[in-house]
Order: C-alpha cells, then sequence, then structure tokens
C-alpha cells in the first residue's frame, strides 16, 4: 500500500511525531511518499517529493511552468478529473494549483493523507481525482485557532475526507461542533516515544536541594503560555523559593520573553538555551525535577510524555489534549490556564509533597507512558487506521 503525506516542510528534528509515524508505516510494509513544500533539514527517512517552484524570476517562472505541465501530459485525465470535481470560478486560480500539486497528480497512491487539517484546503478533492483515499490529522492550530479567523473553512474538507486521525478526544469534539459530521469513521492515535531512550536515575528529593530546577521544551510561540509560566514562577520567587528555570527552544516570541523576563526581574533564575539536540534534551531531563508545559492551546505535546518518561514532575494546563496526557493527581497535575496564581500556588504544593507521595507520581506516569504511549502500539494502530474504512 502506497501512502502520501503531505506536510508544508520535511519533520524537523523536534517532530517526532511524523518520523516515528514513516518509520513506523515502513516497518510494517507500506511505501510512504512525503511531499512538502521544502526540506531544509535534509531530511531522507522516505522519498521526498517537493511541490513546485515559485519563482519571483518571469523568465524562469515561465520555464518552471512549462516543464511542470509538459511532465502532466500523461496524466492529463487526472487534471481533467480535478477540474470537474473542483467546477472552479477562476481558470488561473485552478491552474496554479495545478501546478503547485503536479507531484502529487503524477503519484499513484492509495491514501493521500494531510498531516494537518489546513493544509487540505483548496486541496480538497484531490484524492479523488488521482482515485485514492483521503485522510487528515487534526491538531491542535487546526481545530483550536485557525477557524476562530476563518469561519467555515472546513465546510469542503468534512464533505470529502475519508477517515479523521485524532490525537485527542479533545480535538474531536471541536472539530464536531465545527461541522465534522459523526458519520465520518476516525481514529485516535496519539503520540509516542522510545520508551528505550529514556531511563532515568533515581531522582533526589526536591526538599534536599537549595535550588528548585524546573524545566520546559518549546519553542517560542504565543500559545505555549510561556508569559503565564514566568508569571507564576515570580511569585515564587517573592515568596522566597530559589530555583532555575530552563527553556529549551527558540522563535518568534523571543522578544517577548526576554522582556518578560527583564520586567519580572527573572534575569537571574531563567536561563534560554536556544534549540538543542534531542539526546542532549534527554540529558537536561535527567538534570531537572519539575517539568512546566502551561500552554494556552496543546494538541498533546510529545516532551510531557518523554518527561514523564523521564520520572520529572509533571504540571501542565488543561488545554486540549494535555488532560489526556497528565492524570490529574496520579500521573501529575493539571492546572486550569491562563492563570498563573493558581499555577504557582501548585508549583508550591508539589515542592512540599513529602518524597514518598513523589515517587508514586512518577512510578505510575512511567507505567503508564509504558502501557499506552509506545511506539509499537501506534504502529498498530496506525496500519489498522489504513486498512480499515
Amino acid at each position: 500500500m502506497k501512502i502520501g503525506l503531505v506536510l508544508s516542510q520535511a519533520p524537523a528534528y523536534s517532530e517526532t511525531f511524523f518520523k516515528s509515524k514513516i518509520k513506523g508505516l515502513q516497518k510494517q510494509g507500506f511505501n510512504v511518499i512525503l511531499f512538502c513544500q521544502e526540506n531544509k533539514t535534509g531530511f531522507d527517512g522516505c522519498e521526498v517529493k517537493l511541490f513546485s517552484k515559485v519563482s519571483r524570476h518571469p523568465v524562469l517562472q515561465a520555464v518552471y511552468v512549462f516543464r511542470v505541465f509538459i511532465g502532466l501530459l500523461p496524466h492529463w485525465r487526472r487534471v481533467k478529473a480535478w477540474y470537474q470535481l473542483e467546477q472552479p470560478k477562476h481558470l488561473k486560480t485552478f491552474l496554479k494549483q495545478v501546478y503547485i500539486n503536479a507531484p502529487i497528480l503524477k503519484s499513484d497512491l492509495d491514501w493521500l493523507h494531510f498531516g494537518f487539517a489546513t493544509l487540505a484546503i483548496q486541496r480538497e478533492t484531490l484524492a479523488k481525482a488521482i482515485e485514492a483515499k483521503m485522510a487528515v490529522s487534526l491538531r491542535g492550530f487546526d481545530i483550536a485557532i485557525y477557524p476562530l479567523k476563518h469561519t467555515n473553512c472546513y465546510a469542503k474538507l468534512w464533505q470529502q475526507v475519508d477517515k479523521i486521525h485524532v490525537i485527542s478526544d479533545d480535538l474531536l469534539k471541536k472539530a464536531y461542533s465545527l461541522g465534522l459530521p459523526k458519520t465520518v469513521s476516525f481514529k485516535k492515535i496519539t503520540p509516542a516515544i522510545n520508551r528505550g531512550k529514556f531511563q532515568p536515575k533515581v531522582k533526589q528529593d526536591l526538599s534536599q536541594r537549595k535550588t528548585y530546577r524546573i524545566l520546559t521544551v518549546g519553542r517560542f510561540h504565543w500559545k505555549k503560555g510561556y508569559v503565564n509560566m514566568l508569571e507564576a514562577l515570580a511569585v515564587l520567587k517573592q515568596q522566597g523559593v530559589e530555583f532555575k528555570y530552563t527553556i529549551v527552544g527558540e522563535g518568534e516570541e523571543y522578544e517577548r520573553i526576554t522582556f518578560a523576563i527583564h520586567q519580572l526581574n527573572l534575569k537571574d533564575n531563567v536561563i534560554l538555551l536556544g534549540k538543542l539536540p534531542h539526546d542532549r534534551i534527554i540529558n537536561l531531563m535527567e538534570e531537572h525535577e519539575v517539568y512546566l508545559q502551561y500552554s494556552i492551546s496543546e494538541g498533546f505535546c510529545n516532551a510531557v510524555l518523554e518527561a514523564q518518561a523521564m520520572a520529572l514532575l509533571c504540571i501542565v494546563s488543561d488545554a486540549e489534549g494535555l488532560p489526556e496526557n497528565v492524570v490529574d493527581g496520579k500521573t501529575g497535575w493539571v492546572v486550569p490556564k491562563q492563570q498563573p496564581k493558581l499555577l504557582a500556588e501548585k508549583l508550591l504544593e508539589v515542592v512540599a509533597l513529602p518524597q514518598d507521595r513523589k515517587q508514586v507520581i512518577q512510578q505510575q506516569a512511567r507505567e503508564r507512558v509504558d502501557t499506552h504511549f509506545t511506539l509499537a502500539e501506534q504502529q498498530k494502530q496506525f496500519k489498522a487506521f489504513y486498512q480499515a474504512i
């Protein structure tokens, strides 16, 4: 079976979900082709086909267009089928989509799977045109944020999709609220981790340390809730708690985060390490006691799974899939989002817990990751996803 996976770009160093999915499908005997706009990371985990290039140079662009459309001549029936399905009002707009999506139009696929729902917009009937089934993955941004700015953006998609993949129950509920028919087949497949990479040492009692060590891994984006976390930590500092807060990541919100650190007088408490290799992140988890993921919006979050596997005490928000990732009071703690004072109170509560209680939480977290979030189970579920409809 041949599966075409559509992403905006090839998986980056931190996007373990797509890497593990591709590798797992290949182990199950599937042929995977990745379609994307660019491959800056040099990803070579499967065959990669880039969408047709766009140049600002008119002559060069004309050459590109000529070559692409000549290459599409053997597949003109598919282009015709797509035209008939789309019934476009503007031919120029349709031809632009044909040009961009030429690599897909020329491919023989059993499934065309869009890794994000937003990527299926203006491609809703493309799978039918090439006589493939269409699958779409629903993630946090797609369902929780994008539709707020684009009303009814998925109305056409819901009518064309054959199967939905969700990473949390909450995202499925949001999709239903946005018009997804309950008759559409779906399967929940959560992120998973390679458990063999996460073998924590016995952590010391926090009460025996003078400095409380906290870690967060994630790109610098407003939805990650960094300012809320910093505000909560400022409360801890005011109460005399000594801590070091390490953040691994980079992104567009760097200035906002550094300004908040300065404004809240946390420059001696916060360490910004930028982007790091995954192995280094695992080592950092070994050195820290608490993991924070106080996101405003979050589909699920692999880093939280990894932190639980490394026996960190995890405190997360109640955004989207996080309460399914961490079971409140059993494998960590869930705090209502965007309430820094409540987060500060929970941090103080966790610090004060008896060591035997912390160990119970750590053990339960690790056991749950071992049971429910393994790569083997994820691979098994994706195999079933494509074989059953």
